[in-house]
């Protein structure tokens, strides 16, 4: 069947769309292309490369998604089709859907702005989460503006092609007509599911430019498809007894011994001379405080001058890095002490409960362990993982309404966060118990909003603005900590989830992985710089390193003050990387693997070593073996 006859066919509407969708595709890519131009390596190779691969993924997005149309055009009789209401009813689908297309990639410049990627896990968890992303969406941007134009533009382009969308309700078709026509567009997508995989958009070792060549909404159904990846289905594996022996090696200590035989128990019993020190902890994790915004690590901006103060009064670790780009990671590997194993976090994840976390660890030595958040903590399923693994839940409905003074869509400000977790604190005091404080703000997000008069810089402005008011928000709550009688008995921690971009021309840019770690105790801790490799895995034995408590730990991180780490586990949903020294190994799915040498922002390849390899595959490997066989769990 030639080409012209489909087009002027009841399958013409299809065709038609098809181009639509193509032509949007192309615009889409476009327009990220000029937005991080300067990131993208571009050369006349590179350029047709990004469009060629990118028109691919865009035929196998829209050819997947009219597969359920061309089932009903192969069906309709004539007489339906082509009467005067189905016709209606076709003209206001296909300008609905064109309107789905183009705020689609309204949606997806504005995810590009935030995030330098294509739709991913991250657009999926917010699809879930409607009204705290909807509430954001409408505080964060003019929407009934984006909203007025993507009418006009939908309606723009349907009154341009509807002299030939009304040629498709006249023809008139025999069923094995029809039928060829339905095989010829199902042939595709049938080849593309069966030889496309995720390393077909890899075009070049440029982040940025492979994701330009893929399509976004394809990138957002194939993250519902794969939020959790198999470890050894899809990366490089060893022997699980070679792994674990192996495991042994890298989590051992000179005050730890393995309580078991058993070459797959990785329980160790930790001492410390001396007796334990039941000192409250109370940890402020900060969303979005990449390290680049301090003063002592290369920030010009001034937005962290209270924080910064702080720092010099403190332990600081300078040579800290986030283990991924999400806050459910950070959470994670700051409670459970484990990798970031591919796929959703474990906050997220089913049979999430009953594990081994520092909550529970605390909880167990007569600790109240705690969780205060600032929103709902439905979101992300924090609420669930955190109240089945040793801690109360505090979050946003805890808080009475003169206890709030200022909210968006995220929850309520940081003063009034801090004021909670003082009042839960004087709580434990009274109860005569010590307590573990974990603090979640939010105020560092967009729309970037807060009280107004608190800082120089106006409210809804951008982040930093968020930043410096979250800094004058802890200082305020130190300043007024003081007064409080538990205060000379808390180690105060200051860390973030992550930092506040994560996108670079690399598999996994270490750079934006850096974090700072702040451990502020006047009454405890003598002021110094630790300028040891470690990553938020070690958070947790470094504590109970502070508190100098025997325990049985199951933790993969270590106790910075104690013994050198001397590495730092990053990694994306797909990419999981092993950072030791000035060494990168990166792994990626379909066993692919890549090594840097880090100097710098610069990542240069070169040749794997093989010693490395085998240290990231264990890491990895075993963190999954023993989430997915129930083997980290605690018991008393």
């Amino acid at each position: 069947m030639k080409f012209k006859n489909i087009l002027q066919s009841r399958f013409g509407g299809l065709i038609i769309f098809s181009f639509i969708f193509i032509a949007l595709s192309i615009l889409i890519r476009t327009v990220l292309l000029i937005t991080d131009f300067q990131n993208t390596d571009l050369n006349f190779l590179r350029f047709i490369e990004i469009y060629s691969i990118g028109l691919f993924y865009d035929l196998v997005t829209i050819s997947y998604f009219i597969i359920p149309f061309t089932f009903y055009l192969l069906l309709v009789p004539d007489k339906i089709f082509n009467s005067r209401i189905h016709r209606w009813i076709s003209y206001a689908f296909f300008v609905f859907s064109i309107g789905i297309l183009v705020f689609s990639g309204i949606g997806e410049w504005f995810f590009w702005e935030e995030f330098s990627v294509r739709y991913n896990f991250i657009a999926v968890d917010y699809l879930v989460y409607t009204h705290e992303v909807i509430s954001n969406i409408r505080e964060s941007y003019p929407m009934p503006i984006i909203i007025a134009g993507m009418l006009l533009v939908s309606a723009g382009i349907f009154a341009l092609i509807k002299k030939r969308f009304d040629a498709t309700f006249t023809s008139k078709s025999r069923f094995v007509s029809r039928l060829t026509t339905f095989l010829i567009l199902c042939m595709f997508p049938l080849l593309a599911f069966y030889t496309i995989n995720k390393s077909s958009a890899q075009i070049t070792g440029n982040s940025y430019s492979n994701q330009l060549a893929h399509n976004g909404i394809y990138q957002i159904f194939s993250a519902f498809r794969n939020n959790e990846l198999n470890y050894k289905s899809f990366y490089q594996s060893i022997d699980d007894k070679e792994a674990f022996t192996n495991l042994r090696k890298l989590i051992k200590t000179s005050n730890s011994e393995f309580t078991s035989d058993d070459i797959f128990d990785v329980t160790r019993k930790i001492t410390y001379p001396g007796n334990d020190k039941k000192y409250n902890v109370m940890l402020i994790t900060v969303e979005s405080l990449s390290a680049s915004f301090f003063t002592q690590f290369g920030g010009k901006d001034n937005v962290t001058p209270n924080m910064d103060t702080i720092a010099q009064k403190s332990l600081l670790f300078t040579n800290f890095y986030a283990t991924g780009t999400r806050t459910v990671r950070g959470m994670e590997a700051m409670t459970l002490s484990l990798p970031p194993t591919p796929g959703f976090s474990i906050v997220k994840r089913p049979k999430n409960e009953g594990l081994f976390t520092l909550g529970s660890v605390l909880k167990s030595k007569g600790y109240n362990s705690n969780f205060i958040y600032a929103g709902y903590g439905y979101f992300d399923n924090m609420n669930y993982f955190f109240g089945n693994n040793g801690y109360n839940v505090v979050d946003r409905k805890d808080f009475t309404d003169n206890e709030v003074t200022f909210e968006n869509a995220w929850g309520v400000c940081d003063e009034d966060l801090f004021a909670k977790a003082s009042q839960v604190a004087d709580s434990s005091y009274k109860e005569g118990k010590p307590f573990h404080n974990f603090i979640m703000t939010t105020s560092n997000h967009r729309p970037y909003t807060y009280p107004d008069s608190k800082i120089d810089i106006p409210s809804h402005t951008g982040r930093n603005g968020a930043v410096k008011y979250t800094d004058f928000a802890i200082a305020k709550f130190l300043r007024e900590a003081k007064d409080h009688e538990w205060f000379n008995n808390t180690i105060f921690v200051i860390v973030a989830d992550h930092c506040a971009s994560s996108a670079g021309k690399t598999s996994l840019p270490v750079n934006k992985y850096h974090i700072p770690l702040i451990i502020y105790a006047p009454h405890i801790i003598q002021p110094s710089e630790n300028n040891t490799l470690a990553s938020q895995i070690d958070f947790a034995p470094t504590i109970m390193g502070l508190l100098n408590m025997d325990y049985t730990s199951k933790f993969f991180g270590k106790d910075i003050l104690f013994e050198n780490p001397n590495r730092a586990l990053i990694g994306t949903y797909q990419k999981i990387g092993l950072l030791q020294d000035d060494q990168l190994l990166v792994q990626l799915p379909i066993k692919q693997t890549e090594s840097y040498k880090i100097s710098g922002e610069q990542q240069n390849a070169e040749p794997i070593n093989s010693d490395e390899l085998k240290d990231a595959i264990t890491y990895y490997q075993t963190a999954s073996y023993l989430f997915h066989h129930e083997k980290y769990s605690f018991s008393e």
